[in-house]
């Protein structure tokens, strides 16, 4: 069953890589594949009760991270309905793309620890689609973002779904995490970033053009722009803080914010017009997010639960400790991994495979894992929940992201590997 189950994933995930070649949607080849594994996991399993209970577990995290995602991208959508971004595009000068290019990673790094890697994907990828007009500009700009992102969120204990994994469950302290991974996770994006900077020296940024304004005249006043931007960055900031006060999970913080962005959005229109008000309501903003990409999503997670529930990744795990041996070189091996499949179960996996009795909290392993399995997935597109945010956002294709950017999030995913290993040694 096992090796059934893993070529169905290999092929599955080699549909997805070459979705333009063969012009197969990757949405519809995830869900094939979900399904198709599923239902040889069922008819191969004499324990349909336990399936169907393994099945609504994974219904349950694969819906929490779907509709936080959904939240998350309505918010946006309904921001730049208001024309909300204008408030931070307006202030934004610069006529190099170099420059540009500087500006948005080091916001996004920043930015990706205080909110999370996916969020901040969202809102950054958004956002260069009011500053570039040129897609070629715009799909290298996601690229070195879902990178910055994903470099941010892993020195942040709620920056990225692992490292907060690996927190709530002891591995790591949120102040050793800091400062741990901080100077790593600067490197992680700093190589890249220069590499790309270099790359883009003395060509100058190219403004979308206003004929192509995707609001059809709606007009909204200075205010109504700045209370939705900063209502709506308000509510993606507080989520954190939200689930810390409530522990509540994630999605339920984005779906209050988005019911009070409703609210205000309601009040602010309520004396327009009918047709005014059908382009800034919520419902419109709705119509306009991505299912494509959502429905995508939920194949992949379904997909990789399989894996999970078999103990297939736990096998892996076991085999790496057996036949490498080097925990340094384990843990980097899962972080390639994590490219591959979901770092969420990779992560559960190390976790169940470690003791803390052996691996004390804030040990090398637990540390270097956090900054492994939230970087590595920047070299695949699809290795990383702000990497498929980005594929649906700016449909950024497979074979290109591979050809263009994972070459610099290898770079980058080493030399951050280096610098830790040799901070650790230094320190200890």
């Amino acid at each position: 069953m096992n090796t059934l189950l893993i070529l169905l994933f290999v092929v599955t995930y080699a549909a997805i890589a070459f979705e333009h070649p063969i012009k197969i949607n990757k949405s519809a080849s995830a869900l094939l594949g979900a399904g198709l594994m599923w239902a040889v996991y069922a008819v191969m399993s004499n324990d349909s009760h336990a399936i169907n209970h393994e099945l609504s577990e994974t219904l349950i995290s694969t819906a929490q991270i779907v509709f936080f995602l959904m939240g998350a991208m309505t918010i946006v959508e309904v921001v730049d309905a208001h024309k909300g971004f204008d408030v931070v595009t307006s202030r934004i000068k610069t006529t190099q793309l170099a420059t540009l290019l500087w500006v948005v990673g080091c916001v996004t790094f920043f930015l990706s620890a205080i909110l999370d890697n996916l969020t901040t994907t969202i809102v950054m990828v958004s956002l260069m689609k009011k500053l570039l007009h040129k897609r070629e500009d715009r799909l290298l700009f996601a690229g070195l973002i879902v990178i910055a992102a994903n470099a941010g969120g892993a020195w942040s204990p709620i920056g990225d779904v692992t490292t907060t994994m690996l927190w709530i469950g002891g591995q790591i302290t949120a102040m050793s995490i800091i400062q741990s991974l901080i100077l790593p996770s600067i490197v992680n994006l700093l190589v890249p970033l220069v590499i790309c900077a270099w790359m883009l020296r003395g060509q100058l940024v190219e403004p979308p053009h206003h004929a192509e304004g995707e609001h059809h005249g709606t007009h909204t006043s200075v205010f109504e722009r700045n209370i939705m931007f900063f209502l709506g960055l308000g509510v993606l900031v507080a989520v954190p803080a939200f689930k810390t006060i409530t522990h509540l999970p994630p999605f339920m913080g984005v779906l209050l914010g988005l019911g009070l962005l409703w609210l205000v959005g309601d009040i602010l229109h309520k004396g327009k017009s009918a047709e005014e008000r059908s382009q800034l309501e919520l419902s419109h903003a709705l119509s306009r997010i991505d299912m494509s990409s959502i429905v995508f999503f939920i194949g992949i997670l379904l997909a990789v639960a399989t894996l999970e529930h078999t103990h297939i990744l736990t096998g892996l795990a076991q085999w790496l400790d057996q036949t490498v041996g080097r925990q340094d070189v384990i843990v980097m091996l899962i972080g390639v991994f994590s490219a591959i499949v979901d770092n969420v179960p990779l992560v559960a996996a190390s976790m169940g495979m470690y003791s803390l009795d052996v691996h004390a909290t804030d040990s090398f392993l637990w540390t270097f894992l956090a900054y492994c399995a939230g970087t590595g997935g920047s070299i695949l597109i699809i290795g990383s929940a702000a990497g498929v945010a980005a594929m649906g956002i700016e449909k950024i294709d497979f074979v290109w992201y591979f050809k263009k950017i994972s070459g610099l999030a290898v770079v980058g995913y080493l030399a951050g590997a280096a610098v830790y290993i040799l901070q650790y040694n230094w320190m200890h």
